[in-house]
């Protein structure tokens, strides 16, 4: 195996698709950007995601990497940015299940603000419903059974990125089609989401 200690030739081969040049740049790096997200995580499974999220994205887009001055400072905004990313979904869909599941305070109430968020409820119903049946599926097993991400994926047997990605895609679905199809639950929904 041979040892690389310039960096600019580091980069240079891993954006040319030298395997063994990113595994040393890997090597280099992953402790440090582990500490850097778990410091501002505190989860290990989130820190762990990001990571492999990080490296796999670095690898994916080498050819750009002719474009970097410094692999540090690259390495850092990028997982920077994932966890703003993995931040702002975990947000979104913390939201989009905690609105649905007001459909009791809806049926039992009819305040004008029980109305808005019982409309909000029927028009997110009908969007779930749209979903491709095995999206539709861990939508649900997340918020009526309120499964973890493993357990729906032990349940369905399938791995746990799958369910993420099915989830994700389910939200922002949801999400579009409340846009698109009712204005007073999309003032509801972006009151809600500004406000956490």
């Amino acid at each position: 195996m041979r040892v690389l200690v310039n960096e600019p030739e580091l980069i240079n081969l891993i954006a040319n698709g030298d395997r063994e040049a990113f595994a040393q740049f890997y090597r280099a790096y992953l402790k440090n950007i582990y500490k850097y997200i778990f410091s501002i995580s505190y989860s290990k499974e989130t820190s762990e995601e990001i990571v492999q999220e990080l490296f796999l994205k670095v690898w994916e887009n080498r050819e750009n990497l002719g474009k970097v001055k410094s692999a540090k400072a690259y390495l850092y905004q990028c997982a920077k940015n994932l966890l703003l990313d993995h931040i702002r979904r975990s947000r979104v869909e913390s939201r989009v299940m905690d609105v649905i599941e007001l459909n009791a305070l809806a049926g039992e109430n009819y305040t004008e603000n029980s109305l808005a968020y019982g409309e909000y409820y029927q028009i997110a119903q009908r969007a779930i419903d749209l979903l491709p049946e095995k999206r539709k599926l861990i939508f649900k097993l997340r918020l009526n059974d309120d499964l973890s991400l493993d357990e729906i994926a032990l349940k369905l047997h399938i791995s746990k990125s799958v369910v993420k990605k099915q989830l994700y895609a389910g939200v922002n679905f949801v999400r579009k089609y409340i846009n698109e199809h009712s204005e007073i639950a999309v003032l509801i929904f972006y009151l809600i989401i500004s406000s956490h």
